[in-house]
């Protein structure tokens, strides 16, 4: 696979040039964003004018302002980004879901009407991940976890992986999960089945490089440029982050 290229900030840099007819050479790209910062650098009425029915009520359900912001950070900013891609205004992105791969329904993954694209969406902490391609992508970001975590949550891993992360030292642990977690949830998201299939099942790895899954190749994005773009990133918990990819046939 091509080698991930630098992630791009929503908010700091251009946003992307149209895609006309197929995707172009070079392999995914991946965009990042602040929560914090796009708020406070919003634009109050965008909500309103941008988001659609749906996702203005379930922004509005959140209890928490923290929930709320997230939310509507995460789905300005994705409408934001499609609408350059496909050169429309973002409030006409005509969202859909593709078929359910376990019983058909239609809550798998999202996809826009028509298009060559294919994008994928996570959120953690203060970050949103966006990641788009010409073929199936998932993405997942997650926060770094306390190993007390990390030694529970990890049971539901490959037999594998549970192995290498018992083999680390305590301190070793948690970015070894972290690695191995939104490698794996990346992947699930990518199938469309998300966590509905048993995580147990796929073996990604934990160490420095990660193991494909058939014809998914997944891949890191590095921890720098993941704390530049945090706001919340000096001093505490740091992030993670990966997307799988199926390649295409040659």
């Amino acid at each position: 696979m091509t080698p991930p290229r630098a992630s791009r900030v929503v908010g700091r840099d251009p946003l992307p040039a149209a895609v006309a007819g197929a995707w172009p050479p070079g392999g995914p790209e991946t965009w990042l964003l602040s929560v914090s910062r796009y708020m406070a650098a919003m634009d109050q009425g965008a909500p309103g004018k941008i988001l659609d029915a749906e996702e203005r009520e379930r922004a509005a359900k959140f209890v928490r302002t923290e929930d709320q912001h997230r939310y509507t950070a995460a789905h300005l900013g994705l409408r934001e980004l499609l609408g350059a891609y496909l050169d429309i205004e973002p409030a006409a992105v005509p969202f859909t879901r593709e078929d359910c791969p376990g019983c058909g329904g239609p809550h798998g993954r999202p996809a826009v009407v028509g298009t060559p694209l294919h994008f994928n969406m996570s959120h953690a902490g203060d970050l949103v991940l966006f990641a788009f391609a010409g073929s199936p992508i998932g993405a997942d970001v997650e926060k770094t976890q306390p190993v007390s975590v990390v030694d529970q949550v990890a049971q539901s891993l490959h037999p594998t992986e549970r192995a290498e992360l018992a083999a680390l030292s305590a301190a070793d642990r948690p970015a070894a999960f972290a690695r191995c977690w939104t490698r794996k949830e990346a992947y699930l998201k990518g199938i469309g089945t998300g966590l509905s299939q048993d995580p147990a099942i796929a073996y990604v790895g934990t160490g420095e490089r990660p193991v494909p899954v058939g014809p998914w190749t997944l891949a890191d994005l590095p921890a720098d440029q993941l704390a530049a773009a945090a706001a919340d990133s000096g001093g505490g918990p740091g992030y993670a982050a990966a997307y799988a990819l199926l390649e295409k046939a040659p």
